[in-house]
């Protein structure tokens, strides 16, 4: 079976070493990361990811234009997209939601729940 390749898209550095921390509990797992959203949509067009997760508030491009360029994509609308961010607001969710997003989590999250839906978009069973 092939590996499980998720993109983490996070400009905080503590962050994503957490939510890779999380991830890593999955067996055969890849992990790519990127710390902004240009650097983010580079990798996401060089290779084809079974997730990928995004914040919302970075520098250079945010995750809520990461997440349209990528549901742009003919194929793309299939690849679940996890939003994950401090943006609490009923407003930015539904945003979110609106451009394609398939989960939406605010920060802090324990990694379980991370974990918890990771698996939910992946069909993986618990």
């Amino acid at each position: 079976m092939p590996p499980i390749k998720i993109l983490v898209v996070e400009d905080s550095p503590t962050m994503r070493q957490f939510i890779c921390f999380a991830l890593r509990r999955l067996p055969d797992v890849e992990i790519s990361e990127a710390s902004d959203g240009v650097e983010g949509l580079k990798k996401f067009n060089l290779e084809n990811f079974n997730l990928v997760m995004v914040d919302i508030n970075m520098p250079i491009m945010d995750g809520l234009k990461l997440l349209s360029l990528i549901r742009k994509g003919p194929l793309n609308s299939k690849i679940p997209v996890l939003v994950i961010t401090t943006e609490g607001a009923q407003a930015d969710r539904d945003r979110a939601l609106s451009l394609g997003a398939d989960g939406y989590l605010t920060k802090p999250t324990p990694g379980s729940i991370i974990l918890k839906t990771v698996k939910r978009l992946l069909g993986i069973a618990d």
